[in-house]
């Protein structure tokens, strides 16, 4: 992951940290463009954008608030995708001809603002600028390796390299540097990890528990600090994670 952000950094020169956030991969101008197709609308805690099985005919990006994404098993097991914040784009994008259906829910947790971009005119910014199609198709390509790195964690991976490779992941796309290592900004919860990697808020409390004895983590208000990287890396690679 550490190499294909440096690659992405060299491809993409305005880019300075690579996060889930489209905002990163845009450039102002292309910003600009995107946001001038968007509807603004407020959402409320508790509602859904869309829900699995539904067509995606638009995208959402977060203006303010927070959208969690969901699948659920057919036993009716939830699992949390990931979290959506601030310049997160939310939807699927099969290009120009692919019809798509979410196989995933889209959960307001906060009063929301986004913005509603509807797949047609989407498409027109994608055919009349070049650029702007180069740039949203490294977004595209960034977030699909991401759900891939995500997939193989839950299927390959124990428990506790999974946890441990979810850190890591969660560093580099919320991660800011801090004087006692690396601060997660989203605030999380022991459900929202178990969630993450398939497992009870028990098992991740005890997890979480022998690493902040073993000085490995910190958790400060439902945020966590990585004391030691080195120690993740080293707990993900033994179970065969970390790619």
């Amino acid at each position: 992951m550490a190499m294909m952000i440096q690659e992405l950094k060299s491809a993409i020169p305005h880019i300075e940290s690579v996060n889930e956030s489209i905002d990163q991969f845009l450039s102002e101008e292309n910003l600009y463009k995107l946001k001038s197709i968007m509807r603004i609308r407020k959402v409320t805690a508790g509602t859904h954008l869309f829900w699995d099985g539904e067509e995606a005919e638009k995208m959402y990006y977060i203006i303010s608030g927070r959208v969690k994404l969901r699948a659920s098993s057919e036993s009716g097991k939830d699992f949390l995708l990931s979290i959506k914040e601030k310049g997160s784009l939310i939807g699927e994008f099969g290009g120009f001809t692919e019809k798509l259906y979410y196989n995933y829910r889209a959960d307001v947790e906060e009063q929301t603002e986004i913005g509603i971009i509807h797949m047609s005119d989407l498409k027109k910014l994608l055919y009349q600028f070049g650029n702007f199609a180069v740039e949203f198709m490294s977004w595209i390509g960034w977030t699909q390796r991401i759900m891939q790195n995500k997939l193989y964690d839950f299927l390959f991976l124990d428990k506790q390299g999974a946890l441990a490779s979810t850190l890591i992941k969660l560093t580099t796309t919320h991660g800011v540097k801090c004087k006692d290592g690396i601060l997660i900004t989203i605030e999380l919860t022991n459900k929202d990890l178990g969630d993450f990697i398939g497992t009870t808020r028990e098992s991740v409390n005890r997890l979480l528990n022998s690493w902040k004895r073993e000085g490995i983590v910190e958790m400060y208000d439902h945020k966590i600090v990585i004391h030691r990287m080195d120690r993740l890396y080293k707990i993900s690679e033994c179970s065969g994670g970390v790619h």
